[in-house]
């Protein structure tokens, strides 16, 4: 059962993770080797899916057993937790060579992510986005960020350890905030110079250390937009696999509509009204278009416009 009432895609991963068992390495080489253990594959960063007589698709589960072998050893291997008692494992393959075309031929097909994740079932979205943001920290932290060596990764894919200063490192999140701004009866959205011509989106940028997340918000605001914030309140999070962040979903009202671009961040703000916002929402604003309903940003702007 979700924690909110509301739930972004990629949020809502329904595996026990069962971390008291990550160090265990006996019992998790006993669950790899069991016919009843299951494990996801993903290539280069898609995982492998099957399509569902309703024109969907599902993640093609794979037997845990002939996951050593696909992943040619533990730093491609991850275990993701358990499903009553079912464990499920998720393995990583990189290369030119489409492994939907070799030993995986006939199971399905890797598909991008980010292109599928509405069609899959949520909980789906959400174990895939889990592997996809593991193996990403994984492939960028090889070396001990200590002392420079090599570091292996025990936990069953959950840490990575130094062998040579013994220097323990754990998977990193980057806390992001994602603002929608409003004053009165009117929000404003920004867009880049590198987005898709007429798209317009809420403001985000990375919480920096000993900020908090209101800060960060007042800071974003004021740094891209030349907006002061009066209050900032909370709407909802959604792990972002690209490559591993957390967007803090948050609707901040200003003290006034004097917004100007920093031109760096953004290249152009708008505001909208309720009714524009709904519309906009809805593709009827000839030339502008907002996110599509896989981000954060749109489910801020619905919130918002279903507020009035």
């Amino acid at each position: 059962m979700p924690l909110t009432a509301f739930q972004n895609t990629f949020a809502g991963n329904p595996l026990d993770r069962a971390s008291e068992r990550r160090g265990d390495t006996a019992w998790l080489a006993e669950m790899q080797a069991s016919a009843e253990s299951l494990a996801i594959v993903l290539w280069n960063g898609r995982p492998l899916v099957e399509t569902t007589a309703g024109g969907g698709v599902q993640l093609a589960y794979v037997p845990a057993t002939i996951s050593d072998e696909l992943a040619g050893g533990v730093e491609r291997l991850l275990f993701m937790g358990l499903w009553k008692d079912t464990a499920v494992f998720a393995v990583d393959i990189e290369g030119g060579v489409d492994p939907a075309e070799g030993p995986l031929r006939g199971v399905g097909s890797f598909e991008d992510l980010r292109a599928i994740a509405l069609r899959l079932p949520g909980s789906e979205a959400a174990i895939a986005a889990t592997a996809k943001s593991m193996f990403e920290w994984r492939r960028r932290h090889r070396h001990c960020a200590a002392c420079g060596e090599p570091s292996v990764v025990v936990d069953g894919g959950w840490k990575r350890q130094c062998p040579t200063c013994k220097a323990e490192h754990f998977p990193r999140t980057d806390p992001v905030v994602i603002m929608l701004p409003y004053l009165g009866d009117r929000c404003m959205m920004g867009r880049q110079e590198a987005w898709p011509p007429g798209m317009f989106s809420a403001l985000a940028g990375f919480v920096e250390p000993g900020e908090s997340i209101e800060e960060a918000c007042a800071r974003e605001l004021a740094e891209e937009a030349a907006l002061k914030a009066v209050s900032v309140r909370y709407h909802s999070t959604q792990p972002w696999p690209y490559p591993s962040s957390l967007m803090i979903g948050l609707i901040a009202e200003v003290e006034n509509d004097q917004a100007a671009p920093d031109q760096t961040e953004l290249s152009e703000v708008r505001w909208f009204t309720r009714d524009e916002a709904r519309d906009l929402l809805a593709g009827k604003i000839e030339g502008v278009f907002a996110p599509g309903p896989l981000a954060i940003a749109h489910q801020l702007l619905k919130a918002w416009v279903e507020e009035g």
